[in-house]
């Protein structure tokens, strides 16, 4: 069965597209163990990766590029629509696993924790941790969105498939901007060394699997995580729990100036995918944004559980996510052990 299905990366929702660390050891012990609690991870499926900035001249050449009159005049994508694969499988659930986050700012004041698409104002981490993506996709410009998360290397970007490939090619000039703020780049440009995704997505590119990760090399000989801080990241949790979600949308009413919060509790998607659901107005360019348990608005902390990454265009107050589960957490942990120089 066909339904118009429109991704969040920057676009209208008219029927086409709308175009994340673990300290090194406790990410080790991780990665041998799978849970806090020791238990052993069942093999993963490998994810696809793919070599963007990955010398000095490439990451020099993407970091000119984006003058910040080219991130403001970044425009929407005309692409097919995603594809959910026939008797598509759901996402494999292997045993639950948190890394927590990494401190990166403070706050003070509360905000709603329903909202369905507000100005985040209450600052903390999290205005550090999300940010701009901008990259070029046939022949144009466009941003999604991401998030800086706890990981060994402290360099990974965690963001959805459509996010770095797209139309059977991956993107180029792909840099995140953190805390991005009406033009400006208060934690500068983050190139990406490497860029992953899920082995379904990169063939086929199936909703269902709808997750991507980068990695940043260091700037000024920093760290993005020890730059901007860090939020955790859990794969393998259960559903139907309270979340907030976070992103830059730029399609009308929003003009990807500024980040942007929704809130409430997920919901099982219904109709074509295995995916999470949540009420929730922002629009294009949010795409990649972090879904987040246990976040605390003192502190901007949370654990990212999700990404933003389709509307159905007859419900535009809807907005849905893959669920983070065994494929999720391989592109995770592939990124994180990844070299970022």
């Amino acid at each position: 069965m066909h339904r118009k299905i429109a991704l969040l990366s920057a676009a209208t929702l008219t029927g086409t597209l709308l175009a994340t660390a673990l300290p090194a050891a406790a990410a080790q012990a991780a990665s041998s163990t799978g849970s806090q609690a020791g238990s052993r991870i069942a093999p993963r499926p490998k994810p696809a990766q793919h070599a963007a900035a990955d010398t000095a001249s490439e990451r020099r050449q993407a970091m000119t590029y984006w003058t910040e009159r080219r991130m403001e005049a970044a425009q929407p994508l005309d692409v097919p629509d995603p594809k959910v694969a026939p008797n598509a499988a759901e996402p494999r659930q292997g045993t639950a696993w948190t890394a927590p986050p990494t401190r990166g700012g403070s706050g003070a004041t509360t905000q709603a924790a329903r909202s369905s698409g507000a100005a985040w104002t209450k600052g903390g981490a999290v205005t550090r941790t999300t940010g701009r993506i901008f990259f070029t996709t046939q022949g144009r410009n466009a941003s999604c969105s991401g998030t800086a998360v706890t990981s060994a290397n402290k360099s990974v970007v965690l963001t959805a498939g459509h996010c770095v490939k797209m139309s059977g090619a991956f993107h180029t000039n792909w840099v995140f901007v953190p805390g991005y703020d009406r033009g400006q780049r208060p934690f500068g440009t983050w190139p990406a060394t490497r860029l992953l995704t899920t082995p379904q997505w990169n063939s086929g590119e199936d909703i269902n699997f709808d997750v991507a990760a980068a990695v940043v090399a260091p700037v000024n000989g920093k760290t993005l995580v020890d730059t901007v801080g860090g939020q955790g990241v859990a794969f393998n949790q259960p559903r139907r729990q309270q979340m907030y979600a976070f992103g830059y949308p730029a399609a009308a009413p929003y003009d990807g100036s500024k980040l942007v919060y929704c809130g409430g509790r997920t919901f099982d998607d219904f109709l074509a995918s295995r995916g999470l659901g949540l009420t929730c107005d922002m629009t294009g360019g949010s795409s990649g944004g972090p879904w987040m348990l246990n976040f605390t608005e003192s502190t901007g902390l949370g654990t990212q559980n999700s990404v933003n990454s389709f509307k159905y265009n007859f419900a535009p107050n809807w907005m849905f996510g893959p669920y983070f589960g065994t494929e999720a957490q391989a592109v995770y942990q592939a990124a994180q052990t990844t070299n970022a120089a």
